[in-house]
């Protein structure tokens, strides 16, 4: 996720070419580091974000509208007073750093035109929106940094507006081939690190980019290129460089599934199996992006309680059903004990007093053994001991077989919990979730009177053939798609051996094409534990050959007849209806 030079210089293009000229009609403050501009042009009203948020700084077009305090902030009343409907006259990109200046173009109270400057900083932590005079001497920022915070740059009104040069890095713009051998190759770095330090504006996935363009490992040391990959490499730089001053731009968002994993202002060849999905502008791409990631990153924040609760309880159980077997395999010898009895019992009126010791033909096996004795008991006192052995081995090993199978079930109950949580992507999944959890003791249940409402549904898509496949996102929903939902003759898909979610295909009667198998059965592996291996193995059978045993948890059938098929976690292509 890099909002590096490339990405501005894209943003810059697409700004002179939106709002250029265009008039600022409103200036708001919605966050302490954030403003909203509306602003009137050729091209109609929009609004422009920009934000110095130290997490998350951004700068986008966008159609949305924010609330903004009543009591507008100190550095939004400045603005006002002096661009509000001002003209914006220039935006440009200072040679490729994370920095967009604008010109903006107003009245002073006199009637005097008079210029400002509008500068955001896209600079991680460091992100700010200084607001400057003609003479470039800072009027105020969203953000004061006093030299007590910052040796390299005061920023604060009255003092002198600069770029602060914290690094040695070159324009890339004007780099030629003879300098870019001589800058990056001479670095004791990998190769991807060597051009991302030595130039501005080129982050670490760009640079891996044009590693993998030149077909180069990146981890590889600089120095140890040949003369030829050198020149290589150096084209395949140029060549960027040259799309980015001639302004050919591709923005896209590279997602895995549903998940948004990385963005660019330029094609992205390095993620060659997930999907990119191309926009016609850059404002779009971070719009989306960022709305999509705080989805998945809220939602794996909310689930952070459940997932640590799944993750104890299922390691306890592990240790549990290890310690289990241990004592199992240790009752395997009860059987020798009853022998022991019964022998000494059928030969033992033979024996001295004080024997150690019984040699006696085992009619068993034909085969003779000894048998060792207490010399404090008599004959028929060692026989009843090892019968008390015997049966004390026989009752651990009864109740031992049904705690295990216990423990066992609860195991594969608990993954497939935890799979319901890797698949769940709204809140409403997870508050299912949590009440599965709740109702089988794993989170005790708080009693304020109120009855949750489940407002989650299953995954509905739709195959390439047109028939409906829907998903279960959690066992109460697998539940209730296989034994409520689906009829005798519809298509039930899972995972082999492992947890997963149930598909349904509804056939209404028809019959399924190869296709339809193929792409359910691609659902199943996507929606299983096994979605970041390259194949799993799919049971599939017809509804009416599933069975749910009395008194099962959720989510657990068998079934005795099945069809397999092998399938790849890629749905790509499939149309997903509802979540």
């Amino acid at each position: 996720m890099a909002f590096d030079g490339i990405v501005i210089a894209n943003l810059v293009r697409e700004l002179n070419e939106n709002i250029l000229n265009g008039r600022i009609s409103k200036i708001a403050q919605p966050e302490n580091d954030e403003l909203l501009l509306t602003i009137k042009g050729g091209n109609g009203q929009v609004r422009l974000l920009l934000s110095a948020s130290a997490s998350l700084p951004l700068v986008y077009l966008t159609t949305e509208n924010k609330q903004s305090p009543m009591t507008a902030p100190n550095f939004c009343m400045l603005l006002r007073k002096h661009i509000a409907n001002g003209r914006i006259t220039k935006i440009w990109q200072p040679q490729m750093e994370r920095i967009i200046n604008f010109e903006i173009e107003h009245l002073n109270e006199l009637g005097d035109l008079c210029h400002k400057q509008l500068i955001v900083e896209i600079m991680g932590k460091h992100s700010n929106i200084i607001f400057c005079g003609e003479d470039g001497k800072i009027i105020d920022s969203i953000k004061h940094i006093p030299a007590q915070v910052s040796s390299v740059r005061e920023v604060l009104p009255g003092r002198m507006y600069f770029i602060p040069e914290t690094q040695e890095k070159f324009n890339p713009l004007d780099a030629s081939e003879q300098e870019f051998v001589q800058k990056v190759f001479a670095k004791p770095q990998s190769l991807q690190k060597s051009i991302y330090t030595t130039y501005t504006g080129i982050s670490p996935v760009i640079a891996s980019e044009i590693c993998h363009r030149a077909g180069l490992d990146g981890d590889r040391p600089a120095a140890a290129l040949s003369e030829e990959e050198r020149l290589h490499l150096s084209h395949h730089f140029l060549w960027l460089m040259d799309d980015i001053r001639t302004g050919q731009f591709a923005p896209n968002i590279v997602k895995n599934g549903k998940e948004p994993i990385d963005f660019a202002a330029v094609t992205l060849t390095q993620y060659g199996d997930m999907d990119v999905i191309s926009f016609p502008g850059i404002s779009q791409v971070l719009e989306n992006f960022y709305a999509d990631k705080s989805i998945y990153t809220r939602i794996r924040q909310k689930s952070v309680d459940l997932r640590k609760v799944v993750g104890t309880i299922l390691d306890r159980s592990r240790k549990k059903y290890d310690l289990q077997l241990k004592q199992l395999k240790d009752t395997e010898k009860r059987d020798k004990y009853k022998v022991y009895g019964e022998l000494i019992n059928t030969y033992g009126y033979g024996l001295k007093e004080g024997a150690k010791s019984l040699t006696a033909l085992n009619y068993y096996t034909n085969k003779e053994i000894t048998i060792p004795l207490d010399t404090q008991l008599t004959p028929q006192e060692n026989a009843q001991k090892y019968f008390d052995r015997y049966n004390k081995l026989k009752r651990t090993y009864e109740a031992l077989t049904d705690l295990i199978q216990e423990t066992h079930e609860e195991i594969v109950h608990l993954e497939s919990i935890s799979t319901s949580l890797d698949i769940a992507v709204s809140e409403e999944d997870l508050t299912q979730i949590k009440e599965e959890l709740t109702q089988f003791g794993y989170i005790k249940k708080k009693h304020n009177g109120k009855k949750v409402k489940i407002k989650s549904k299953p995954f509905h898509y739709l195959s390439s053939d047109g028939f409906h496949i829907y998903i279960g996102k959690n066992n109460f929903q697998n539940d209730e798609l296989t034994f409520k939902f689906a009829t005798g003759n519809d298509w039930w898909f899972h995972a082999k051996g492992m947890p997963g979610s149930h598909v349904i295909v509804k056939t209404n009667g028809k019959e399924l094409p190869d296709r339809a198998f193929e792409e359910a059965g691609c659902l199943a592996a996507y929606y299983s534990k096994g979605r970041d291996n390259e194949k799993v193995e799919i049971d599939y059978l017809q509804k009416k050959n599933v069975k749910k045993p009395n008194g099962s948890k959720p989510g657990f059938v068998v079934y005795y007849t099945n069809y397999s098929l092998v399938a790849s976690p890629d749905i790509r292509g499939l149309t997903l209806l509802t979540e």
